[in-house]
């Protein structure tokens, strides 16, 4: 029995370092079509091009899309912090660096611990609570609010985390009979309405799509399909809490996509922030498991 439980464990984390890549890669490609897309249309395309592959997915399992489900109150509530967890990170990704986001993002499972304390009752003791500080001081440590370097650019990662940290919390309560291809279309439709929202807000120009970015955006849509994929893959694989800290792994391959491709650099307080945040939440983990 131990020796199942334990491949199942491996298995899981290796669907969650897959997950975790897909997602630094849908990140990649989707900071690259913004160089010659302007950031609305480039989210409209991206939430249309993941909506159809989610949609062929489901059409193929036989799966409807247009279940009763989907209008439940959990479901609307999820539906809204999706759009604002991915209309504020994408604008993270766009215009800041890849890096400093991706930091950022990984304070995600430690503002749901909080919020599950504050909202939905959990017990969280003073412990976790410290913890849970100590984290968000990390993340305080990456934005440097007090230097002239910074920019509200950086602070749109941690509205976007605000949002994502909220759409966990929101699934926590989701029908648990949602497909992942149903529950991946509707994220993607999410991010057309961000998108929409973005656009009118912006007044930016629709421009033509052209061969390079058009496939930048088809290929951050794939590997965004894979990453989801791959993460509903993983959490139901093995324990949550021997899976749930390879999610980290997204740190190192944002941090080394960032420097390598868009030569972004490290700066001292970045690398101070990023270990206190992934000291924090592995700690949560560990005293949630042992709780």
């Amino acid at each position: 029995m131990r020796a199942i439980s334990t491949n199942a464990n491996l298995v899981g984390s290796l669907w969650m370092v897959a997950a975790m890549f897909g997602f630094a890669l849908e990140d990649s490609f989707f900071k690259a079509s913004t160089d010659t897309l302007p950031i609305g249309q480039a989210i409209v395309l991206l939430g249309a091009t993941g909506a159809l592959i989610f949609s062929i997915l489901a059409r193929r399992n036989e799966q409807s899309l247009l279940v009763a489900e989907v209008r439940s109150k959990p479901m609307i509530i999820r539906a809204g912090f999706e759009i604002t967890g991915r209309l504020f990170f994408f604008l993270a990704i766009a215009l800041a660096p890849l890096s400093s986001a991706t930091v950022i993002l990984q304070a995600t499972p430690i503002v749901v611990v909080a919020g599950a304390a504050l909202f939905l009752g959990d017990k969280v003791g003073w412990r976790r609570w410290l913890a849970i500080a100590l984290g968000l001081t990390g993340v305080l440590i990456v934005l440097n609010p007090d230097s002239q370097s910074f920019t509200w650019h950086s602070a749109f990662a941690v509205i976007g985390m605000l949002g994502f940290a909220g759409r966990d919390l929101a699934s926590r309560a989701a029908p648990a009979t949602l497909t992942t291809s149903v529950l991946g279309f509707y994220g993607f439709l999410a991010i057309i309405v961000a998108g929409i929202i973005y656009r009118y807000w912006s007044g930016e120009p629709f421009v033509t799509v052209t061969f390079e970015n058009g496939t930048l955006i088809a290929l951050s849509a794939v590997f965004g399909v894979l990453g989801y994929s791959s993460l509903m893959k993983a959490m139901r694989t093995g324990e949550i809490s021997a899976v749930a800290p390879f999610r980290y792994s997204r740190l190192l391959i944002g941090l080394g996509i960032g420097v390598l491709w868009f030569g972004e650099s490290l700066t001292t307080r970045m690398l101070i922030g990023s270990a206190i945040i992934i000291l924090a939440g592995l700690f949560l983990l560990w005293r949630g498991r042992s709780s």
